[in-house]
C-alpha cells in the first residue's frame, strides 16, 4: 500500500511540476512586450501620454483664443458706444433743405401716337436720296 501511494505522490508531483512548467511558459509569452497583453499595456500606455500632451496643448490654446476673443469683444462694445455717441451728436446738426435735383438724362418729348417712328426714304436713279 505504501508503495502504491508513493507512485501516486510521485505522479502528481510530476503532473504539478509539468502543469508550472507550461503555465510559466505561457505567462511569458501572455507578458511579452512585443507580442503579448505586455506589449498592448505599454503601447496604450504610451498613447495615453501623447492623449494627455495634446489635450494639455489643445486646453493651452482654447484658453489663449477665450482671453483674445474677450480682448475683441470690449474693443468692439468700446467702439459701438463711441459710434452711438457720434449718431446722437449728429441729430443736433441741423438740416439744410435739399434742392431737388435736376435728372441726367433728358426725357424724349412725347410723340404722337399716330406719327410713324421709322419712315422710309425713296430712291432716286442717281444712288441716295
Amino acid at each position: 500500500m505504501d508503495l502504491i501511494a508513493d507512485i501516486l505522490l510521485a505522479a502528481g508531483a510530476i503532473g504539478a511540476g509539468i502543469y508550472c512548467f507550461v503555465l510559466g511558459r505561457r505567462l511569458n509569452r501572455f507578458n511579452d512586450l512585443e507580442k503579448g497583453v505586455g506589449g498592448a499595456v505599454a503601447v496604450l500606455s504610451a498613447q495615453v501620454d501623447d492623449l494627455n500632451r495634446s489635450l494639455a496643448a489643445a486646453q493651452k490654446t482654447a484658453s489663449d483664443s477665450a482671453h483674445t476673443l474677450t480682448a475683441l469683444t470690449t474693443r468692439a462694445e468700446d467702439m459701438s458706444r463711441r459710434l452711438e455717441l457720434q449718431m446722437a451728436s449728429l441729430h443736433d446738426i441741423p438740416t439744410a433743405p435739399l434742392s431737388e435735383p435736376e435728372p441726367a438724362v433728358p426725357t424724349p418729348p412725347q410723340s404722337s401716337p399716330a406719327a410713324p417712328l421709322f419712315a422710309r426714304r425713296a430712291q432716286t436713279a442717281g444712288g441716295t436720296a
